[in-house]
């Protein structure tokens, strides 16, 4: 394991535990509440979150297929039935359990659980209203991920024709109108959940 992926499992524990903190005081409503994720609820987010932090691969094999080749649909399948047999202490717990986990799926590094953990506590705390800051060099590494990784954010093809340039840390993509912006937000932007326009000055 070199430096940068110590510190990447280093911040991916610490974004667990302090998810974990947030949902401790969660309401019963509030699981249930929608996320940013359509036809997801927040305790929907919060079992993704744990399934694909320690999938293998027989099980991913198996839960494709069920879901007739699709990931997408896998993943949702699978999230809605984990949170419907799995109570919010449950989720919480397995959270705060898995916190030091160093699993990489197939196909996935270390940054990939770090991207998995900011975008989807945004997921969970925007829609309820709570303030949940991300780590400028979290932000940072998992943006860049984002850029190059093609599927399933496509992030170059979507905002083809913008050059995003963060104000708060060194990093840049693209090229074409200028959309500037602190990190965390460019993040939530090359991963669907703002637009360039929510972005302009």
């Amino acid at each position: 394991m070199n430096d940068t992926e110590e510190l990447v499992w280093t911040a991916v524990s610490a974004e667990r535990t302090g998810l974990a903190d947030l949902l401790e005081g969660l309401t019963e409503e509030q699981w249930n509440h929608p996320s940013l994720c359509d036809g997801w609820r927040v305790r929907d987010v919060v079992a993704h979150i744990l399934l694909t932090s320690q999938a293998k691969l027989p099980w991913l094999l198996w839960q494709t297929a069920l879901a007739r080749g699709s990931i997408t649909r896998m993943n949702f399948g699978t999230a809605i039935r984990y949170a419907d047999s799995t109570s919010p202490a449950e989720l919480l717990a397995e959270l705060r359990a898995i916190a030091g986990l160093q699993h990489k799926p197939i196909a996935t590094n270390a940054v990939d659980r770090l991207m998995d953990l900011l975008v989807h506590g945004q997921d969970i705390a925007v829609p309820l209203g709570i303030p949940r800051e991300m780590p400028i060099d979290s932000a940072r590494w998992s943006a860049d991920r984002v850029w190059n990784m093609g599927w399933p954010f496509h992030a170059r093809r979507t905002l083809a024709g913008h050059r995003l340039t963060a104000t708060d840390t060194h990093w840049s993509a693209g090229s074409g109108t200028p959309v500037a912006a602190p990190i965390a937000d460019l993040l939530l932007l090359v991963t669907g959940r703002k637009t360039p326009a929510s972005l302009y000055p």
